[in-house]
């Protein structure tokens, strides 16, 4: 009988593993790769969270191409080995570190104040760092899952408005997941104080990404600033740093071996800041470098006002900061 188990055990990782090595070809075969050489001298691009992943793949990109590259992110220490790095591959000098802690609605103010201050035009701003596993709140009582990835950017992307606008023709590219098609909107829980389940503070939080990217476009239509989501793939990234290090050892492992490397996922952010293709496309979510579909929610306008009222209300725009 234990023969037997165990050569169930070694059957069972070997489907697994079969399974496992399908899906890193289809990941291969279906990747959508932007193999454009279009230049971007004389344009300014944040990205946030561009110290490690998708965001650092996407700013090295973008630095290649000659743009004034902004690094948005809170640990200074790896940004700047990060910008040195891709000052060093790009040839391209003019990147630039700044501080910005999605966590902190403070911090997100600081960080506009600052650009507005320093910068005569944003081009682009790739709303990009993300964070997961994290269970605790910020100093703004929010989950801080959902101030990071969605809150921070919202608040972010309404104080960089005016800014946009002046640069148009320019673009707002906010990375999503997938994963949003099983998240849920509760008005009276956008919080999510009631809700301990952190996949699924993750899966809500990305749903409000795409609805959120489809209001910004509503407001804008006719300002020459488009607003677009995207998923990236399942990508090799340290977005799983905050969980349980056995558990991350095994998930980076696994990322590593059978899904996309961060280069890869980058494809469809740089896609979508860069390609003539989606120059008057707007309100529109992306996979692989192609316009997909998404669930009904997010292609509602009631909806979308109403949550774009009570987003408002939680980050404290003050009425007049309101563009709309």
């Amino acid at each position: 009988m234990e023969y037997e188990a165990f050569w169930k055990i070694i059957t069972y990782f070997y489907y697994i593993g079969g399974l496992l090595a399908l899906l890193k070809i289809y990941q291969s075969v279906t990747s959508g790769i932007f193999k454009s050489d279009k230049r971007l001298d004389g344009q300014v691009v944040i990205v946030t969270g561009s110290n490690t992943g998708i965001g650092k793949a996407a700013a090295l990109d973008f630095a290649k191409r000659g743009a004034k590259v902004i690094l948005a992110c809170r640990d200074l220490i790896k940004a700047n080995e990060a910008k040195e790095e891709i000052i060093e591959i790009s040839k391209n000098k003019n990147v630039v570190v700044r501080s910005l802690d999605l966590s902190s609605f403070a911090s997100v103010r600081n960080f506009a104040k600052e650009i507005i201050a320093t910068e005569n035009r944003l081009d682009v701003l790739v709303n990009n760092a993300g964070v997961g596993g994290v269970d605790k709140k910020t100093e703004d009582g929010i989950e801080w899952g959902m101030q990071v990835n969605h809150y921070g950017h919202f608040l972010l992307t309404n104080l960089l408005i005016d800014l946009l606008k002046k640069s148009a023709p320019s673009r707002i590219v906010h990375v999503s997941s997938m994963i949003h098609k099983i998240g849920r909107l509760d008005f009276d829980n956008m919080k999510c104080e009631r809700s301990k389940n952190g996949f699924m503070v993750y899966a809500n939080c990305k749903l409000y990404n795409v609805i959120g990217s489809n209001e910004f476009a509503r407001r804008l239509e006719g300002s020459g600033v488009t607003s677009n989501s995207l998923h990236p793939g399942v990508v090799n990234t340290e977005i799983m740093r905050h969980v349980p290090y056995l558990v991350r050892c095994i998930v980076n492992k696994l990322l590593q071996l059978f899904f996309k490397s961060p280069e890869e996922g980058a494809q469809t952010t740089i896609y979508l800041a860069v390609s003539d293709d989606v120059t008057n496309m707007s309100g529109k979510y992306f996979v692989d470098c192609q316009e997909a579909s998404t669930i009904s929610i997010t292609e509602d306008r009631e909806i979308g006002q109403k949550f774009w009222e009570k987003c408002c209300d939680i980050v404290g725009l003050k009425p007049e900061e309101r563009f709309i």
